[in-house]
């Protein structure tokens, strides 16, 4: 099973992304530690992104895509995962689909936390208020001027590939807003709904053609085959008349033919 979450921040994908680690088995891929990891590694594509990042820039798509490539040929990816941070751009969305073609793989869904985001900001309005109350330090991100940032870049950069997979067939969508674990019930559905359309999907197979069914033969009417039968009986039988009147000239000879004349 190969699936991706989308959503704005806030949504509820990390939590979602456990429940179906936990109930799949399944593992979940997030850019951010595929990153760490190379680096720490110090792979050849590690050490780029180090380079990359000590300078504070972004790690371009191709170094990303390179990392996600080596990581889900690990053993433990074999059953499946859950693309968590990655793609976050249409163009990264391509350069995924054409990694998977690659390897004989195909995404199974694409599921979309469809949230309001006026919520999400009441939501962590909420939650500030109440750990400033409680005098818990607050984190870099536990705001909403933060917030409103992050959901900016999303809407700019993550929000067309909702477009992008609907086209391709793959998307479903969820209520976010609901309590966690009926967002958790409706998740578990959509793949138990994607298992029952496609049992055993071959692998590498696209999800377009998963259940196309091949061409059915044309159909002939019974006068139509009746003349095909007779005609091919026809040609049988003068094939069977030339190849005696060979043989039998074989067998009078030269002389015997050149008389006759």
């Amino acid at each position: 099973m190969r699936l991706i979450l989308l959503g704005p921040p806030g949504a509820g994908k990390g939590t979602q992304a456990q429940h179906l680690v936990a109930n799949y088995g399944i593992i979940q891929l997030s850019t951010g530690d595929m990153l760490r990891a190379a680096v720490k590694a110090g792979t050849p594509v590690g050490r780029q992104a180090a380079d990359i990042m000590a300078r504070g820039a972004l790690v371009p798509d191709e170094i990303v895509v390179e990392i996600v490539a080596q990581r889900i040929e690990q053993p433990d990816a074999r059953k499946g995962f859950i693309l968590d941070g990655f793609p976050r751009t249409v163009p990264q969305a391509q350069a995924l689909d054409r990694l998977l073609a690659e390897r004989g793989l195909a995404l199974d869904a694409v599921i979309e936390l469809k949230v309001d985001e006026d919520a999400l900001v009441r939501r962590i309005e909420s939650r500030v208020a109440a750990m400033t109350a409680r005098g818990e330090p607050l984190r870099d991100d536990d705001s909403p001027e933060v917030l409103h940032r992050r959901l900016a870049a999303y809407r700019a950069q993550t929000a067309p590939l909702i477009a992008y997979y609907r086209r391709h067939g793959t998307l479903r969508t969820v209520d976010g807003m609901a309590p966690i674990e009926e967002v958790a019930a409706a998740i578990a559905k959509v793949v138990a709904d994607e298992r029952k359309a496609n049992p055993a999907p071959r692998v590498g197979t696209p999800k377009s053609k998963r259940t196309a069914k091949p061409p059915a033969k044309p159909k002939i009417g019974a006068k139509t085959a009746r003349k095909a039968r007779a005609g091919a009986a026809r040609r049988a039988g003068a094939a069977r008349k030339s190849a005696r009147r060979v043989r039998k000239s074989a067998a009078l000879g030269p002389r015997t033919r050149n008389r006759r004349r």
